[in-house]
This record gives structure tokens, C-alpha cells and sequence, in this order.
């Protein structure tokens, strides 16, 4: 590949670049010829197609970024870098928003993120607005996108460096604040929420140990040796037992929606809800500059402070416009935040960013600070397509809004078949296993009696999700301290998430508390 663009007209202006880097060009000067290597018909096609690639593939439960990336990685070989990379970061970007449209529309997110969306989006859908969630979703999507962009431009250097501060034991806290989140999540009932969490972190423990590589819960089946994966329970908590509840009223007529449940959210609506959207885009930018913590554990985060800070509590669950608002905000500004340990350091920020990393190695670069000292014009033209990616599903979700909606005047008889489909589809193709799809149906079963009896699905999902995360995180911090629990205590980071996650737990019960003796 050094052979190949080494005569190209791309490397002679990078060498250009170089040499105005080394005469000391201001970093203006880095970010506007970053930004001019875009401004070629042909980048901007390719941009463009990125972002309805994920938008499509977002959109569809069970398909995911990181599947999209890796079977469109071997096409980019044939481009030049800066449109191939450009291309990924977009589609990248673009799917983060995407799983909220099913999400809203079905109650099927179409990534693990969407899982919080869907809370209280599908909520509002229900009751008539689908245009206007999806509407909130976009903008909210697209603030926290472009937030977290400015953010990273300004201070990559300084944000890279505080990522290197984080270590096993600081992960470990930090998972184990996201999960003391479970208790204010959604639903009525915190106890419920934590007993959910406890079960998805139970089945998290599926599969070989990562330190002592001893198989736990296998019952002999290869297919189980790496653990349960999230896609196949994802789809079926949510989408096969939505499915299941409605089927007692199959045959009923489709209520339809008036066209003035399609309008879409009003500027003095979105502007009553500039600070959470402001507050979600700082908390997901940091959560996704930590690697391998990603859009997931932001979008958690994100709801809860959403209701944290809320004069409406108790409307989180109902449909909600801050319950939709903060997850999306903040699990598109953790898109751009994974972005900067994956560039500036070479570590993944996330699934989709460890495959981007290996796509500029492919392409003859090397991340981290090389690739920012050296090639600084070549960063920012990757984020000026992440911009431009951003600024396109804008038009893309307002535009489309009222046409998504429409899903919802398809008959359940047609519709849920469908999903029915795609549902085994999804769970198949995420690791083409057929053990996978019988997964995802006891995880249908299990989804539909927890909902009649009052258990959240979110939680148990967040804690499969999560539980993987502890679990490592623990089992290196132990090996680094010599197995003293108390040494994690050592680190200022560890005991202010510790007393946060204290904090999040004794919540919910002193608040419960304080209403019965109020009402009392």
C-alpha cells in the first residue's frame, strides 16, 4: 500500500502539509485544509452513501454499524484513503442514529443504544406523535453529533490525555456506576429494575472466564464458549415479545394516526430542551473518549441524568420529549468521542472504531500520536466527514420523519410477521448461528412474562451488556493489585464513581421514602 499511494496526488499533499506543519501552520490552518480535502464531488457522493447505508442498517434489528463496516472495509481497499475512511466514520455516525426509528416505531432498537430511546419513544409513538419523536430524536441525535465534534477539535490533545488515566480498576467503577443506574432507569419499581440487572449480569457470566479460562454454564455447546450475545437477546426482550403481548389483539383494527399527530417537534420546543440536550452531549462525548465503553453506556447515563435533573420525573416511561432527547444526544456524541482514543492514541473507543482502526492501518497509517503530530490535516478531514455525515441524516430525519411514520398504518397482520422475520434474520446473521435464534425466542418468552409482571427489559439488556464489562475490568484490576480488593481504593477516580454509585442506589428508596411519609 506505501507503494501504491506513494505516487498518488493525495500523499504528495499530505508530504505539502508536512511541511507547512514543520514551518508551524497554526492548527487553523490544519483544520482548514482537513476540511478542503473533502470538497471533491466524488468524497461527498461516497460520504453520502455512508449515511444511507447507516441509516438503513440501523434501522433494522439485529443488523449493526460494526457488521456494515466490516463487510464494506474490503470495497474501501480500492480508494483513496481520506474518501475510504471518510466513508466508514459516516456510515459509522449515521447507524448510531438509525437504531432509533424501529426503536420508536416498534419497540425494536435496531442497535443496543436505542434501548434507551425506545423507553420512552415508543411510548410517545403509541399514543399518536411518531413524527414527533422521531423529529426529537434527529435534532437531538445531530446537536449531540456536532457538539461532541467541536468539542474533540478544540481538545483532542488535552481529551487524549485523559483518557490515559483510566486503567482496569477506574473501568471497573465506572461499569459499576452505569449498572447502579438500572434502579432509576424506567418502570415503577426499582427493586424490579435491579433484580432484571442482576439476571443480565448473571447470563453475562456465560462462556469461558477471560483470566482463568474455565467454561461456566456451557451445558457443552461450542456456540456458548464466547458467551451470549446481546443482538439475538436484544431482539427477542423486545421485539419478539412485543410481539407476543400484542397478539391477543391481532385481529383488532389498526387505530390510525391523524396527520396532526405527524407534525414535528416546534423551536420552542427544542428550545426549552437546549440543556439537557447540552448536558447529554458533554456526558456522552467523555463516556465515548474512554475506550471500549462506547454509545451504550452513554445513552444509559444520559437518560438517567435526563431525569435526574427533570421537573418531571414521573412522566420518564410515558413518552417523555427529555427521555428521548438525552439518550440520543448523548449516544451520538459518544459516536464522535469514540473517535478520538480510536485516532490520537490507537485504542478503540468502540466496536465500530476498532474496525475503522484496522481500515487506516489497511490503508498504510498508523493511529495514535503519530498520526496527530504528524498527518494533523488528515484528522480533521475525518472529522469534517463525520460532520458533514451529521448535518445529512439531519435532512435525511426531518425529511423522513412523516414518511417513517407511516410504518404505523401497516396491519399487524402484515407487520409483525415481518418483524417476526427480519427478527430471526438478525439473530442469525450476528454470528450465524442457528444457536443464536433459539436465543432470541426463549429471550422472546422471557421478555413477555416480564412484562406481565412488572420486570423491565431495558435493565436485564444493559446488564448483559454491562456484566461482561465488570467482570473484565475486575479480573485485571485483581491481577494488578495481587487480589487486595481495598487497593482499588487507592485511586481518586474509583472512589468518586463508588460514591456516585452509592449516591444512585439510595435514591429511588429515599425518594419512595419521602413520598409515603409525605402522603402519610
Amino acid at each position: 500500500y506505501s507503494q501504491k499511494f506513494s505516487v498518488s496526488t493525495l500523499t504528495q499533499e499530505f508530504s505539502v502539509s508536512r511541511y507547512k506543519n514543520q514551518k508551524g501552520s497554526s492548527l487553523m490552518d490544519a483544520i482548514i485544509e482537513g476540511f478542503s480535502l473533502l470538497l471533491k464531488l466524488e468524497n461527498i457522493i461516497l460520504i453520502s452513501l455512508g449515511v444511507l447505508i447507516g441509516v438503513l442498517v440501523g434501522a433494522l434489528p439485529g443488523l449493526s454499524s460494526p457488521m456494515a463496516i466490516a463487510l464494506l472495509t474490503p470495497f474501501t481497499l480500492q480508494l483513496e484513503p481520506i474518501p475510504a475512511i471518510a466513508m466508514l466514520a459516516a456510515l459509522y455516525c449515521a447507524g448510531t442514529f438509525g437504531g432509533s426509528i424501529t426503536a420508536i416505531l416498534i419497540n425494536a432498537p435496531g442497535a443496543p443504544p436505542a434501548v434507551a430511546t425506545a423507553l420512552d419513544g415508543y411510548p410517545m409513538a403509541k399514543r399518536g406523535e411518531p413524527g414527533r419523536a422521531l423529529g426529537l430524536a434527529t435534532v437531538s441525535s445531530v446537536s449531540g453529533g456536532i457538539i461532541s465534534l467541536i468539542i474533540f477539535i478544540v481538545a483532542a490533545p488535552t481529551l487524549a490525555a485523559v483518557a490515559l488515566e483510566f486503567r482496569p480498576p477506574e473501568y471497573f467503577a465506572l461499569a459499576v456506576f452505569a449498572l447502579s443506574m438500572l434502579a432509576s432507569m424506567t418502570g415503577k419499581s426499582s427493586l424490579r429494575n435491579l433484580i432484571a440487572g442482576a439476571v443480565g449480569v448473571l447470563l453475562a457470566t456465560v462462556g469461558i472466564h477471560l483470566t482463568t479460562g474455565v467454561e461456566r454454564f456451557t451445558f457443552d455447546i461450542p456456540d456458548l464458549d464466547e458467551g451470549i450475545h446481546f443482538v439475538p437477546v436484544l431482539i427477542g426482550l423486545f421485539a419478539i415479545g412485543e410481539l407476543l403481548s400484542q397478539s391477543s389483539t391481532l385481529n383488532n383494527k389498526m387505530e390510525r394516526i391523524e396527520a396532526k399527530a405527524m407534525k414535528l417537534p416546534t423551536w420552542k420546543e427544542l428550545k426549552e430542551l437546549r440543556n439537557c440536550i447540552l448536558r447529554s452531549s458533554g456526558i456522552g462525548t467523555f463516556i465515548g473518549i474512554l475506550p471500549a465503553e462506547g454509545s451504550t453506556v452513554a445513552a444509559i447515563v444520559g437518560y438517567n441524568e435526563a431525569k435526574r435533573f427533570s421537573d418531571k420525573k414521573e412522566e420518564f416511561g410515558t413518552g417523555t420529549p427529555e427521555g428521548i432527547v438525552g439518550p440520543e444526544s448523548a449516544n451520538n456524541a459518544a459516536a464522535g468521542g469514540a473517535m478520538v482514543p480510536t485516532l490520537a492514541l490507537g485504542i478503540p473507543g468502540s466496536g465500530s472504531t476498532a474496525l475503522i482502526l484496522a481500515a487506516l492501518i489497511m490503508h498504510g497509517f498508523r493511529p495514535g500520536p503519530y498520526l496527530l503530530n504528524e498527518t494533523p490535516e488528515f484528522l480533521y478531514a475525518i472529522f469534517g466527514a463525520m460532520l458533514f455525515a451529521n448535518i445529512a441524516f439531519l435532512g435525511i430525519g426531518l425529511a423522513g420523519a412523516k414518511f417513517f411514520s407511516l410504518v404505523t398504518f401497516i396491519p399487524k397482520q402484515l407487520l409483525w410477521p415481518a418483524v417476526f422475520i427480519f427478527a430471526i434474520i438478525g439473530a442469525y446473521s450476528s454470528s450465524s448461528s442457528f444457536v443464536d435464534v433459539y436465543v432470541m425466542l426463549i429471550a422472546g418468552l422471557v421478555g413477555y412474562f416480564m412484562n406481565r409482571h412488572g420486570f423491565g427489559a431495558a435493565p436485564l439488556v444493559m446488564g448483559l451488556i454491562l456484566g461482561k464489562m465488570v467482570e473484565e475490568a475486575f479480573s485485571q484490576s485483581m491481577i494488578i493489585y495481587d487480589n487486595n480488593f481495598w487497593a482499588l481504593m487507592e485511586s481518586p477516580i474509583v472512589l468518586f464513581f463508588f460514591a456516585l454509585t452509592a449516591l444512585n442506589l439510595s435514591t429511588p428508596f429515599w425518594t419512595g421514602f419521602k413520598n409515603r411519609k409525605a402522603a402519610a
